[in-house]
């Protein structure tokens, strides 16, 4: 078969997959519905990619892009990644910044899609998105919820899970007055008894900070558990801001924390 037969056929491939709702494939199952060698199947899918007809955001793994998404070059990354996850056999959620926006905390849009895994893996760029993946210990114990997108469900955390991970990676979103900022967003969804369930999946240090980013930001409602598992669990006083020296920083006494850093959110 010809490589012109195959690209005709190619597009055919795509369209009657998108017409059953699917927009990604392999291309194993490209190359084995063309009936095609490996070569000229290779050469069909890399005309569809100069059309901007498919794109390829992971090796051998292919999406279908709808005209609407032309000009990013891919479909936008909630649309694949579960797919792509799946393939892969990897557990995962959107975190971060991503899983804020989720839960209506977008005080400004991140300029990459922020992907929780068990181990760190190198970024994804696939037209103008950008995917990275953030290492998460205790990932399978971390309380998330499903979202719909165009393309099915994506596991996102929680608003509990996100405010730790958020305190727990503050250089991934932008620092402390940015984490203080998408508390202040988050606070209003955050309940009290599943904060604390979403704080023993990380290290004491994470809820000591929590808790008095929360109080900070007015939201102390919702620490008074929170406070509570610290007392009994955090064995000695940690920094507000690791990286900082303690100087003289005066200690809050009901989070165990010398606040060694300014922190303003912009509200």
């Amino acid at each position: 078969m010809s490589a012109d037969t195959a690209r005709i056929n190619a597009r055919d491939y795509i369209a009657g997959l998108a017409a059953s709702g699917r927009y990604h494939f392999t291309s194993a199952e490209a190359r084995s519905a063309l009936g095609v060698s490996a070569v000229a199947a290779k050469l069909a899918l890399n005309r569809l990619a100069k059309k901007a007809a498919i794109a390829s955001p992971a090796r051998g793994f292919y999406v279908i892009v709808p005209p609407e998404y032309r000009s990013i070059g891919c479909l936008p990354a909630d649309q694949f990644i579960p797919a792509l996850m799946k393939r892969r056999g990897l557990s995962y959620y959107a975190g971060l910044l991503s899983a804020a926006q989720y839960h209506g905390a977008a005080h400004y849009r991140p300029q990459e899609f922020q992907v929780m895994v068990s181990k760190n893996r190198w970024p994804i760029e696939c037209g103008a998105v950008r995917v990275v993946f953030v290492a998460r210990k205790r990932l399978n114990n971390v309380l998330v919820q499903d979202f719909n997108t165009p393309r099915g469900p994506i596991h996102v955390s929680t608003p509990e899970a996100t405010a730790v991970d958020l305190v727990g990676y503050p250089r991934h979103v932008g620092g402390l007055d940015q984490v203080a900022t998408i508390l202040s967003e988050l606070a209003e969804k955050i309940d009290p008894e599943k904060l604390v369930r979403a704080a023993r999946t990380a290290p004491i240090t994470w809820a000591q900070r929590l808790g008095f980013l929360l109080v900070r930001i007015g939201a102390g409602e919702k620490t008074r558990s929170l406070e509570s598992y610290v007392r009994s669990h955090a064995r000695e006083s940690t920094l507000l801001l690791s990286s900082a020296p303690r100087g003289h920083a005066k200690r809050d006494s009901n989070w165990k924390l010398y606040v060694n850093a300014r922190v303003q959110a912009d509200i």
